[in-house]
């Protein structure tokens, strides 16, 4: 028995190196969710957590883009690392730079020009709608600044230095507490803003990031920056490679986030008091899907520097022994937040005992979706450290467009279910088939490959 998952088993070592990323990594994503996850718990002290939820909903899908944008780039970069071609690598991050900044200025337009009429998709609420729109016409200046941070924080996690980003990601929620706290409520002198104060707390904490992450990265000499010649001047094959492997992921992410709010259609149709309690389940998963990544990302940097430097084997390796490990995180995750699942709701001040109650089942619906999704995101980074981006295209939005919002709809339309609880527990479904059919796809290995091969003929 014991030789059967001896192959599963890792070194000491192997598990300190992840963990020794992973908790950086999974605090720097914990901060990114955390200004959303802020504005709704100070704003649910004011009554206002579904005007925020709504309106972040545009938010979710800038954030989905530009992550997609630098993750898919992040891709070589990590490779580019583990075959020490800092050329390439300057590169990488330039482009990830620009275009993450074409993709904010995308969805600052989009929120602007369409801000009333994707809100009024999402819920027919018209008090509800007005102040989402004040919250809005804020806070979108923010996406700015939030599609290039990625490029960043992607990139100090593909070199293995995540502690740059966390420490950074520390000093702007800082700023965005500090900045709600005496925005909405009014202390010290300063106006009362309330919806507002939140929005302009979320826009300061994001631009802070990023001047001091410009400041630090050029004053440091990290090795991804350069003169704006090694940056951004490109041979178009090289761009052509990049983005053939970018676009899967940005399909899916752009489908994976879109997918993501219509779920808010589905569940608006129960009533704004099942919305809200959704809205609070699914902002206490966000910190726990917040690790989850970050062991994603840890497994995807420290795999795709195996698979840069042609170490097929080592990566494979290193792929299995994850497997008891995700085993284990998921079952953790799992217990601690249905047995919690009281406290944390506490910690959102809700008037109604109905939403109280519902809100307390729906997060321990959550608890078995975090823990599905704790497995899958480590299956995932296997996946995506090899650029096998089509199958997990298909994995992550197929499966929710072709299981998940389906059941969701006709949980509501066709049998008429009113309870949220019972309409969210249907549909985890969906992960329950992600992790079957993603074991399967990671046994094949076809994911282990070398992508630098691909640019020997482009180097300049």
């Amino acid at each position: 028995m014991f030789e059967k998952i001896r192959p599963f088993i890792g070194p000491k070592d192997f598990y300190e190196k992840v963990t020794s990323m992973a908790i950086p990594l999974g605090l720097q994503q914990l901060i990114t969710s955390c200004m959303g996850i802020i504005d709704s718990l100070m704003v649910s002290w004011i009554g206002e957590v579904t005007a925020v939820g709504t309106a972040a909903q545009i938010e979710t899908l800038c954030s989905s883009t530009s992550w997609a944008l630098a993750a898919g780039i992040g891709i070589f970069t990590v490779q580019f690392f583990g075959a020490k071609d800092f050329k390439q690598l300057k590169k990488s991050f330039g482009l990830s730079m620009l275009l993450g900044l074409l993709c904010g200025l995308l969805w600052f337009f989009i929120a602007t020009v369409f801000g009333g009429q994707i809100l009024s998709f999402y819920v027919q609420d018209s008090v509800v709608i007005t102040h989402g729109l004040t919250y809005l016409s804020i806070v979108k200046y923010s996406y700015l600044f939030l599609a290039v941070e990625y490029a960043f924080n992607i990139t100090y996690r593909s070199i293995q230095k995540p502690h740059v980003s966390l420490m950074i990601g520390i000093s702007s929620i800082l700023i965005n507490i500090i900045t709600n706290y005496l925005l909405i409520f009014g202390y010290y002198g300063f106006p009362k803003l309330g919806i507002q104060g939140a929005a302009i707390g979320t826009c300061m904490a994001h631009g802070s990031a990023i001047l001091i992450h410009m400041i630090y990265a050029f004053y440091s000499r990290q090795i991804f920056v350069g003169k704006i010649s090694e940056m951004f001047i490109y041979n178009m094959t090289f761009v052509k490679k990049v983005l053939n492997k970018t676009y899967s992921l940005l399909f899916n992410e752009l489908f994976f986030g879109f997918g993501s709010t219509l779920f808010i259609k589905a569940f608006g149709l129960l009533g704004t008091s099942a919305l809200e309690a959704y809205y609070v389940g699914n902002k206490i998963s966000e910190v726990f899907y917040a690790f989850a990544n970050g062991f994603s990302n840890a497994i995807e940097s420290i795999v795709g520097v195996s698979l840069g430097a042609n170490n097929i084997r080592k990566a494979k390796k290193e792929g299995k022994y994850l497997m008891a490990f995700a085993i284990f995180c998921a079952i953790g995750c799992f217990a601690f937040v249905f047995n919690a699942s009281g406290l944390l709701v506490s910690l959102f001040q809700l008037s109604s005992h109905t939403v109280v109650k519902e809100a307390n089942l729906i997060v321990k619906v959550f608890a078995l979706k975090i823990a599905l999704r704790f497995f899958v995101v480590i299956i995932f980074a296997s996946l995506r450290a090899g650029g096998d981006l089509k199958a997990l295209t298909l994995l992550d939005s197929g499966m929710m467009w072709g299981i998940g919002i389906p059941l969701a709809f006709i949980s509501v339309y066709v049998f008429h279910i009113d309870s949220i609880v019972l309409v969210f527990m249907i549909c985890q479904l969906e992960q329950i088939m992600r992790v079957v059919l993603g074991m399967k796809r990671y046994s094949q290995g076809k994911w282990a490959v070398n992508l630098t091969k691909c640019f020997d003929l482009c180097k300049e």
